[in-house]
């Protein structure tokens, strides 16, 4: 193969029928969740699409991951995209539903707090790998759509849209030339890099000096769960943190978060004898709960948490980011996925709407998400410290009661940030703003307020929010 044959390159491991038809032909840089999905979105608009990734298919390994995979939680905004995308009466079974938190103390003590006042305001806890797997099979299902797996990204000319592609294992070149080139590289993407290379864009990156480690709750010996499964459990502790998501078959994935360095750390704990030890001390319950602790500990690897903003999504009418490519954000709030989700509905949308000019398409879709992954990008930041520190603050859970107790008396005028984030899809900046209105209202109350029943307070409320703007707008 030379570099000069613009044909589409026989990969190891491609799949699906070869493009036909007259549409447009896209891109995609990234097999995983969100270009996945977006296969299937531009597919459907008539595109031909491509996607190209440097691993292995998905749906031919047999494990769910490398030892430090993050579960998933799919709310709101990733439900509207998957129902878009018909795709969600397929994934219930595949998902088990977490109807709030459950804190475990140091004393082994369970405490409950519901994620919101309705049947609705529930998450759903999914594998990573399962989701994937079902993506790419609908995609690849369609017509004028392929799959191409170890093929790596090195080269872009983002005024043609012309791709570089080397092959992971022979090392020969292809290139391939695109109507529309999708980012959908994660969060170290090649096509962000690439695209933005000797333009005038802005790009920030953050590592975060904790790190995250897998570990496993497997199911009871008679095959029920070890602790009540309908939940995301958490084990807030001074400068460590669990947190667990259940499983289909009763098993719960755990991700230690630990800092990198100090003590403790995942420097200072360097066998499964010192991890035991350590849990012991923090996490006494989970010792009984993950038999495998100290081989576990001993076997999966550290991985780093990032964050990344960047400025330029879009180059022209050729080439878009999406997913982490452009807004990765730390885990700490459950909405990678989702807002990721959200970005290749809005783009299929924007689109829509500019069915001849895909360079509006673009600049419409950047317009209408980056302020608000900016904004993510801070709660999920911010979201750490309340998970490591918040949940064992009396004050945090007196707040947080009383604004469930409120956003029942006022299902309209008042819910709390975490209901707006995670169970509408209010734009993230919305939300940040009306809870801000919030807190300064409740803070208002408390100033009139020397003592007082939950309902007083309630009232008082109502009274300055009558005196304010009004109630704002439910958009979810």
């Amino acid at each position: 193969m030379t570099g000069d044959d613009l044909s589409r390159p026989p990969a190891h491991g491609s799949t699906g029928s070869a493009s036909s038809g007259a549409g447009p032909r896209a891109a995609i840089v990234g097999a995983g969740l969100s270009g996945s999905l977006l296969a299937l979105f531009l597919a459907r608009r008539g595109y031909r699409v491509e996607v190209y990734e440097h691993r292995d298919d998905p749906r031919l390994s047999k494990d769910e991951g490398d030892g430090r995979s993050i579960n998933l939680g799919l709310s709101a905004r990733g439900i509207r995209a998957l129902r878009r995308a018909g795709l969600l009466g397929e994934l219930w079974p595949h998902t088990v539903p977490m109807r709030g938190r459950m804190i475990h103390s140091p004393s082994g003590e369970l405490t409950f707090q519901p994620y919101g006042t309705a049947d609705h305001e529930i998450l759903y806890s999914i594998r990573r790998g399962v989701l994937n797997a079902l993506l790419i099979e609908h995609a690849d299902a369609l017509d004028g759509v392929t799959f191409f797996y170890g093929l790596r990204c090195v080269d872009l000319d983002a005024d043609t849209g012309t791709l570089t592609l080397s092959d992971t294992i022979s090392g020969e070149t292809r290139r391939v030339e695109a109507d529309l080139v999708v980012g959908a590289d994660g969060a170290f993407s090649a096509v962000r890099r690439l695209m933005q290379r000797g333009r005038s864009a802005d790009l920030h990156q953050e590592f975060l000096e904790w790190g995250y480690k897998e570990l496993t709750i497997p199911p009871a010996p008679d095959g029920g769960p070890r602790t009540p499964i309908e939940a995301l459990h958490l084990w807030p502790a001074h400068r460590a943190l669990i947190v667990a998501h259940p499983n289909t078959d009763n098993s719960l994935t755990c991700t230690l978060f630990l800092p990198h360095e100090g003590e403790p750390s995942f420097a200072s704990l360097g066998s499964g004898a010192e991890a035991e030890r350590f849990f012991r001390s923090r996490f006494p319950d989970t010792l009984r709960l993950i038999p495998g602790l100290a081989e576990e500990f001993e076997a999966n690897p550290v991985g780093r948490l990032v964050s990344v903003r960047t400025s330029a999504w879009h180059a022209g009418e050729r080439v878009v980011l999406v997913g982490d490519a452009c807004h990765a954000v730390y885990p700490f709030y459950g909405q990678g996925m989702n807002a990721s989700f959200e970005d290749c509905l809005v783009l299929d949308e924007c689109l829509a709407r500019h069915p001849a000019d895909r360079g509006a398409a673009l600049r419409e879709y950047q317009d209408l998400r980056r302020p608000h992954t900016d904004v993510l990008a801070e709660l999920s930041k911010e979201n750490f410290l309340e998970l490591r520190d918040g949940l064992r603050s009396p004050a945090r859970l007196l707040r947080a009661r009383a604004d469930l107790m409120l956003n029942r008396i006022f299902p309209r005028g008042w819910q709390p940030l975490y209901t707006m984030i995670s169970h509408t899809s209010m734009p993230y900046g919305e939300a940040l703003h009306r809870a801000r209105r919030q807190n300064a209202l409740l803070g208002a109350a408390a100033g009139v307020l020397s003592a007082g029943t939950a309902l007083g307070a309630a009232a008082a409320v109502l009274h300055l929010r009558r005196r304010a703007a009004g109630p704002a707008r439910r958009t979810g």
